[in-house]
């Protein structure tokens, strides 16, 4: 499915949903559960579906007997669900009107729980506080032909899109269980978790695991003949959750409920081959009188149990990270910026840290990638064979990604999947590895240079397109005009001074895009001529059409018989998709064709520009490579900004008409608070005049 159908279903489909909170009065806490209940119904029967099919077609028939029924070994031996009749999602649908529907979903839930333990007591099983009229509409979307055909991947990504839109309306306090999924990819993509157990103490909704599994199948690996998932998560509901998730993707693994600070349910400690996890941030209040606590194994370090002196559970969490890992594990995680800074007994484990040599990536991020908080964070990554090798144990990244950003809204920012590669590129050249940024270079130039002949072939069908259009309707004005004196205007109007000036331009860039190569300077050209066609192309078109707009207003053009044997409309509308496709669609946030050629040139251009010896190279304001002995020097602070400096040098990649877009999402952002604030004050002095 193109992304295009992917974002117009989920938007449709948050929609249907939200009708539960609109008509039922409910919290987001209280809706998201049977919603996402509902896909996961869905989703499980179309695998169903499918694997029946399959199994039907390769059963024996017996000469009397005939084909044995199917049964629920069938469906295990293919990683598919069994589901009895009355859970399956076409009797839920066919119901009659008469029937309890509410009951009738409670009910299909239970009958999977009694099929299968690990999903005992996590379904929702609370449909019956929903109107029957609300549940059949939501059937009935949910039922829709797109997604009866959809496959696994599908579902999973509405899964995650759905998570995150709950957590964008608070529930569950958002944070607590989704991980935005720039920090998710990130850290999976750092780590390369593609072996052995990987572990989550602080797991949510499952993401992580989630990631990880998307990871090791584009290496093209089999998720479960490589990994094993184990999982830790305090809160009732999203243990449920996380179990929903990782059986909507496909997935097996051990979750179990616990507050990781008194309990380590799976005992693994010394034992995960990775560790990933977002845990609570700056979390008050643990009891550290505890005997389980004092005596934690997960806080050895320098031969003693290391318990910080402030009521801050952030450098727990670290040490439970590194302890939890083999020597030769990885771990990435998710920490409130302020830890990499932290003073006192805090600053003393920072050091021990460090010290081990475990210490790889600090990666700081800036503001607004959590739906429900705006403070900046840091990521934190150990590798722990780096303790057995001299060279590298007395090195570590340091990345400044704070500048690094997409706008999604006013309040919302993450990666886009280039940035992400571009950030991993780096942390793959201080590696040594140079083969992933080659790959990415040659893939950008390639993917470019593609896009660049697309360019030029719509390119020249507008200039036809645009072309005939004038000179049928230029044709028309002048004949016209001979007719009706005040019909000059329409002439006068279609002279347009620019023409010619935007033809050279179209052509310039037919001629060089056709012969487009995936080479850095020969698609510099290209770029910057997609960059300065763009905008003088679109206002051409625009002054155009407003003419003739006016025009057929002004003379009601639309009774005129040559007029209408012009057949503009067919012509327009051909002219306008060729628009869309070279310009894009700002309502469905597509990009076209001048802007995708320039965009995939410049980010080959930002990687090759800063390390342009394909090697690692620290960057002012980036990166830099730093020894014990320099952060030492700087009170052991492991925050990257306080290394790489300022990038003082003139940025050729500002895009300023970029920056401009994202003022007006912010401005737009700040126009609805205002709205709101209004309204409220204009309600609260009301109820204080009364």
């Amino acid at each position: 499915m193109q992304g295009k159908q992917l974002r117009k279903l989920e938007a449709e489909l948050w929609r249907a949903a939200d009708q539960l909170r609109a008509n039922s009065k409910l919290t987001a806490s209280e809706y998201s559960m049977p919603v996402l209940g509902l896909i996961f119904l869905r989703h499980a029967y179309n695998r169903f579906q499918k694997v029946r099919v399959e199994v039907e077609k390769e059963l024996p028939v017996h000469p009397q007997r005939g084909r044995r029924p199917v049964t629920k070994k069938d469906f295990e031996e293919r990683n598919a669900m069994f589901l009895p009749e009355k859970a399956q999602f076409d009797y839920l649908v066919s119901l009659p009107e008469s029937a309890d529907i509410g009951e009738a979903i409670d009910n299909a839930m239970k009958l999977i729980e009694d099929e299968y333990d690990n999903l005992k007591g996590v379904l929702p099983k609370n449909f019956s506080i929903f109107s029957k009229d609300l549940l059949r509409e939501l059937l009935r979307i949910f039922n829709k032909e797109l997604l009866q055909k959809a496959e696994g991947d599908l579902f999973g990504k509405i899964y995650e899109y759905f998570l995150g839109k709950f957590a964008m309306t608070g529930a569950q306090e958002g944070g607590e269980f989704f991980t935005p999924m720039s920090l998710v990819q990130t850290i999976v993509n750092v780590i390369e978790p593609d072996h052995g157990t990987v572990f989550d103490p602080a797991c949510g909704s499952a993401g992580m695991f989630v990631q990880t599994g998307y990871f090791i199948e584009s290496e093209g690996l089999k998720v479960a003949d490589n990994v094993t998932f184990f999982g830790q998560e305090k809160a009732d509901i999203n243990t449920k959750l996380a179990k929903m998730n990782l059986t909507v993707h496909g997935l097996e693994g051990n979750i179990q409920e616990g507050n990781t600070f008194y309990e380590d349910k799976h005992n693994l400690v010394g034992g995960a081959d990775f560790v990933m996890a977002n845990p609570p941030f700056n979390v008050d209040g643990v009891d550290k009188a505890k005997d389980t606590v004092k005596k934690d194994p997960r806080l050895m370090l320098d031969g003693k149990v290391n318990l910080p002196k402030n009521d801050n559970a952030n450098y727990l969490w670290i040490q439970y990270f590194y302890n939890y890992l083999k020597p030769t594990g990885r771990a990435g995680f998710v920490m409130a910026s302020s830890a990499s800074d932290a003073g006192h007994s805090e600053k003393d484990i920072r050091e021990k840290l460090v010290k081990t040599g475990a210490v790889d990536v600090m990666m700081a991020i800036g503001n607004n990638f959590f739906y429900t908080r705006s403070l900046p964070c840091t990521l934190w990554f150990f590798d722990r064979a780096k303790e057995q090798d001299i060279e590298r144990k007395d090195k570590v990244l340091m990345l400044d990604a704070r500048k690094i950003y997409r706008k999604v809204t006013s309040k919302v920012n993450d990666f886009s999947p280039e940035q992400l590669q571009n950030l991993i590129c780096i942390v793959n050249l201080y590696r040594g590895n140079t083969q992933k940024f080659e790959s990415t270079v040659k893939s950008y130039l390639q993917t470019s240079a593609d896009l660049a002949k697309e360019t030029a072939e719509a390119t020249t069908e507008l200039q036809k397109q645009l072309q005939k259009v004038f000179k049928n309707v230029s044709d028309f004005a002048t004949k016209y005009a001979k007719e009706s004196e005040e019909a000059k205007a329409f002439v006068d109007a279609l002279n347009i001074e620019e023409t010619a000036s935007i033809y050279e331009q179209q052509n310039k860039l037919i001629a060089e895009a056709k012969k487009a190569k995936p080479e850095i300077e020969v698609l510099e050209s290209i770029a910057h001529l997609c960059k300065a066609l763009r905008k003088p192309q679109d206002k051409l078109i625009k002054e155009m059409l407003d003419a003739i707009s006016t025009a057929t207003k002004e003379y009601q053009l639309n009774k005129n018989k040559d007029w209408k044997e012009l057949k503009l409309k067919e012509q327009l509308d051909e002219l306008k998709d060729l628009q869309q496709q070279l310009s894009g669609n700002p309502d469905e946030e597509e990009p076209g064709l001048l802007h995708e050629t320039e965009y995939f040139y410049k980010q080959a251009h930002w990687l090759t520009s800063r390390f342009p010896e394909g090697v690692y190279t620290d960057v002012e304001g980036l990166c830099k490579v730093v020894t014990q002995k320099e952060i030492e020097a700087k009170d052991w602070s492991l925050s990257p900004g306080r290394y790489v400096g300022v990038d003082t040098a003139t940025d050729d990649d500002f895009d300023y008409e970029e920056r401009l877009a994202e003022i007006h999402i912010e401005l737009e952002g700040l126009n609805e608070e205002a709205i709101v604030l209004a309204k409220t004050i204009s309600e609260n002095f009301k109820t204080v005049v009364i």
